[in-house]
């Protein structure tokens, strides 16, 4: 199969993913047609498809106003928070200690500064959870406040590119929950125990979504290749990770006629993006004492940025596959070795201490400070090049690795 016939699919996928489909966020339509998409794709290269399906929420917004001293704040409802309207004193802390001591219930509570400095992660996510977080959550959640408003710092490590970006991002927190720029939050803060009124047009609506895991040989040893499919509310998700899904297609079509001794399961995980990652918890839920049977787990997530190489990276990969797959990747252009990162959903193998692989750009801090998770992540951000060579060298390693 040639590289211009797979450069052309890249495009096709590409374009279906980001322009076709207006947004690919958990529990929306775009999501269900991403992964119906998918679904068709992978059948039609003669995969066993299955598509569990997962309760889940979508979330509606129509924009929020803060407003104080005859003034009015430029703000933003918190993704997946309950929609308000509120006039109370402004209460305010900029640390931990401070909230620990502050009277805001029936306020408007407003966080900023270093208490600030960070998003949270969900209260009830599974991967990774710092004391810090939690104690805020708990505090915030007995104070009982009538609304939450917060000023969160640029922070490309946790957030991307996106600013400015919410304090809150969880569907299971139930106060409601407003964000603004830094230099907002500022004049904010001059209102303190001043009364100040919050309108947030917020709706949660129930919904359901689905993985998509296409299946090919046995099923006793298998070879396992990720890609999210899912992208952030607010972002078109061309580079993250509409191209990893491009990858994760252009494998399948290369794979139509696989023979070989190992299965191969191609799954387009669905929630990377997500507070709750309903994806990656039915994966391993549905692999409890299972995860032996990998041989190798691969995930490829920001395999198409325009600029740069494709660098891989390994996990837990013993002497004699690590040196295959270092010869094999060598073999095509544009592929490099890349630093170690572990943001992303090959951290399901990691916890299993399995063999895997992580194919990302190396690039990587340059997309996350400018791209990433922003309404900036359009195709034209990503070479249709990039996809096609890394199904190429991924096919390759699988039949160096499994035969056929």
């Amino acid at each position: 199969m040639s590289l211009d016939h797979l450069v052309a699919q890249s495009i096709m996928h590409l374009s279906a993913l980001c322009v076709e489909i207006p947004n690919r966020r958990v529990g929306s339509d775009g999501n269900r047609a991403a992964t119906l998409y998918a679904t068709e794709r992978l059948r039609a290269c003669g995969f066993q498809v299955s598509t569990p399906a997962f309760d889940c929420i979508d979330w509606k917004e129509s924009g929020a106003r803060v407003s104080a001293g005859g003034g009015t704040f430029e703000a933003f409802p918190s993704p997946y928070s309950l929609g308000c309207t509120v006039e109370a004193l402004l209460a305010t802390a900029r640390s931990l200690s401070e909230l620990e001591s502050i009277q805001g219930r029936g306020k408007v509570l407003f966080l900023h500064g270093e208490l600030a400095r960070e998003p949270l992660m969900p209260k009830h996510f599974p991967f990774y959870n710092p004391d810090e977080h939690r104690r805020i959550i708990q505090l915030v959640e007995e104070m009982q406040p009538a609304a939450l408003l917060t000023a969160t710092a640029r922070n490309p490590g946790m957030a991307g590119a996106l600013y400015p970006l919410p304090m809150f991002e969880d569907g299971d927190f139930d106060l409601p929950s407003v964000f603004m720029t830094v230099e907002e939050g500022a004049r904010l803060a001059a209102h303190e125990a001043q009364s100040v009124r919050v309108e947030s047009r917020a709706e949660r609506v129930a919904s359901t979504g689905c993985n998509v895991i296409a299946s090919k040989g046995s099923s006793e040893r298998r070879l396992v290749v990720f890609a999210h499919i899912d992208s952030r509310i607010g972002t078109p998700g061309a580079n993250d990770n509409a191209s990893g899904v491009a990858a994760l297609l252009l494998l399948g079509e290369l794979l139509e006629a696989y023979a070989g001794h190992l299965g191969v399961e191609l799954v387009a995980m669905n929630g990377e993006d997500y507070y709750s990652n309903p994806g990656e918890r039915q994966f391993l839920e549905a692999n409890a004492g299972r995860f032996e049977e990998i041989v190798l787990g691969v995930n490829l997530d920001d395999v198409g940025y325009r600029r740069g190489q494709v660098a891989y990276s390994l996990y837990n990969v013993p002497d004699p596959l690590a040196g295959i797959l270092r010869t094999r990747l060598a073999a095509h252009p544009g592929l490099v070795e890349g630093d170690p990162w572990y943001q992303g959903d090959h951290g399901l193998f990691l916890i299993h201490e399995r063999p895997a692989m992580a194919m990302t750009t190396d690039c990587l801090a340059e997309v996350m400070a400018q791209i990433t998770h922003s309404p900036q992540d359009t195709i034209d951000q990503v070479d249709p090049v990039k996809p096609a060579r890394v199904a190429e060298a991924l096919r390759d390693v699988i039949g160096e690795i499994a035969g056929g």
